[in-house]
């Protein structure tokens, strides 16, 4: 047996998923009756979304059709960043919706502090946007898992847990 163990812990969602989120979204808002003259544009870009239509209404209806398609493929609302909306030429609305993946250095410092503090038996390490999370026994592992679980809830990110070795 090895005897060392370790995971990764990142922030990360499935793009083919948020493809299909969009598209779904996409066939939805061209099929009902109250968007479907609003000419609403949802553009998935590399980091971000942007949605272009027509009021603040509209706008209001797409978002919710987005978050229940993202809720039905299982990606976590924690990924998306709402930003302000601003008008656009011809009475329209933009909004930029920014796409969060990666842990930040400072969200990185405090998770593995936290866990330095509560456990002492594991080694914490950041790599880049990710933590890898040693330990001797598979135990202390599980118990690193459930401290960022209870940690999770209030960050503004999703954590998922991979690589468990």
């Amino acid at each position: 047996m090895a005897d060392k163990y370790s995971f990764d812990v990142v922030s990360d969602f499935d793009r083919q998923e948020l493809v299909n989120t969009i598209d779904q979204a996409k066939r939805e808002i061209s099929q009902r009756y109250d968007l479907k003259d609003s000419n609403t544009l949802l553009e998935l870009e590399e980091s971000s979304i942007l949605i272009t239509t027509a009021s603040e209404m509209t706008l209001k209806s797409v978002e919710d059709i987005l978050r229940q398609k993202a809720t039905k493929r299982n990606l976590s609302l924690k990924i998306f960043d709402f930003q302000t909306p601003e008008s656009s030429g011809g009475n329209r609305i933009k909004q930029t919706i920014v796409l969060r993946k990666g842990l930040s250095k400072e969200l990185a410092k405090k998770l593995s502090k936290t866990i330095r503090d509560e456990l002492k038996k594991i080694n914490v390490s950041i790599q880049g946007e990710s933590i890898r999370i040693t330990g001797k026994s598979k135990d202390d592992l599980q118990s690193a898992i459930s401290l960022i679980k209870e940690q999770e809830e209030d960050l503004e990110i999703p954590l998922q847990f991979e690589n468990y070795r």
